[in-house]
């Protein structure tokens, strides 16, 4: 599968998020109290594109409710890792949440489908299924199970890429035997096993660490990861994989979505939506630039060769596994999207 880069003009991105940078710094505060306060918790750093989006919605919000309904963030795990904070969104002791499907699979199992291996070709394709049938799919299961309100437009985390500390994985018989974090869901220790690696789930909130302490050699993430993580101080290789795709799925405690007025609700789902598609182009362009940073960092990089992962997965029942796992209508909507895995 070759890497698909876009064009983009570095100064006008950089003016670009400057910019944007400023006007969260200028905005004011309501003067009044709110009568509505929402606690947004996720667990990426002030840079990252999706903590500036997020900060976007927050004041665009209080503007357009006129102080009525504010949101406080807490960026960067500070209510503590994904796991935690998915609990705490379904508690109701924060009421707005942004995690990738791997996460949500914990409780809708369906929202782990995103993390099938090599099924996309590249953003525009995974977007437009998760637009699309299959999102639809995945959000009701998320609704029911969570409960949550699932908000329509997912935003962006991007395509994983391996890095290790040890040596660039270039062809399938390098996966054997490496000591890869993932994350703590069935679908990377499933796929990583299939390929003959070692995979050890741990929180994004201790990767750092256990790579600097080689608990671990290897893990798996989008390049704005890696550069937001800090990643480059305890990893030497990049192997351009694209092996999953990973969304950030914006979510709402069920019974606080609820308890806000009709108008409320209208001006919050709007404007997560709408910064949805901001999300999306910086995460492109952040994705972008970041391989060429990364290798300026020190870190060497290499494109992988992915048709014989894919043979891999097929040949050890990975695809046939979760085809019976996620059912035929969620596996039906993929095809339609991608084309036959397996």
């Amino acid at each position: 599968m070759p890497v698909t880069t876009t064009r983009f003009d570095r100064r006008a991105f950089l003016a670009g998020a400057a910019g944007t940078f400023a006007s969260i710094a200028f905005v004011r505060a309501p003067a009044r109290a709110a009568e509505f306060t929402l606690k947004w918790a996720h667990a990426t750093q002030l840079n990252h594109p999706l903590h500036v989006n997020a900060v976007l919605v927050k004041n665009a919000v209080a503007a357009r409710s006129h102080g009525r309904l504010a949101i406080e963030i807490y960026p960067n795990n500070e209510l503590g890792g994904d796991p935690a904070m998915l609990s705490q969104v379904r508690s109701g002791a924060i009421q707005l949440y942004s995690g990738y499907g791997g996460i949500y699979a914990s409780v809708a199992p369906l929202a782990g489908i995103e993390g099938i291996g090599f099924a996309f070709r590249d953003q525009p394709q995974a977007l437009a299924a998760f637009d699309g049938t299959l999102g639809a799919l995945v959000r009701a299961d998320m609704d029911a199970k969570g409960p949550f309100h699932t908000f329509a437009r997912p935003w962006v985390n991007g395509f994983r890429q391996v890095t290790t500390s040890t040596k660039p994985i270039r062809v399938v018989e390098d996966m054997q035997g490496l000591r890869i974090r993932t994350p703590p869901t069935h679908i990377w220790t499933d796929m990583f096993s299939a390929l003959g690696a070692a995979p050890t789930p741990i929180a994004a909130s201790e990767m750092y660490t256990a790579l600097q302490t080689r608990v671990v050699d290897a893990q798996e993430n989008p390049f704005t990861i890696l550069e937001t993580y800090r990643l480059y101080e305890v990893q030497k290789y990049i192997s351009v994989t694209n092996h999953m795709w990973s969304n950030f799925w914006i979510v709402a405690n069920a019974p606080a979505w609820t308890a806000l007025p009709p108008d409320l609700q209208t001006i919050l789902r709007t404007e997560i939506d709408a910064k949805a598609l901001s999300n999306r182009r910086d995460m492109q362009l952040s994705n972008d630039s970041l391989a060429d940073k990364l290798v300026r960092r020190g870190m060497v990089l290499n494109t992988v060769d992915t048709v014989p992962f894919r043979a891999r997965l097929a040949s050890a029942g990975f695809y046939s596994k979760e085809k019976a796992a996620f059912g035929d209508e969620a596996w039906s909507a993929l095809e339609r999207s991608v084309g036959h895995l397996g």
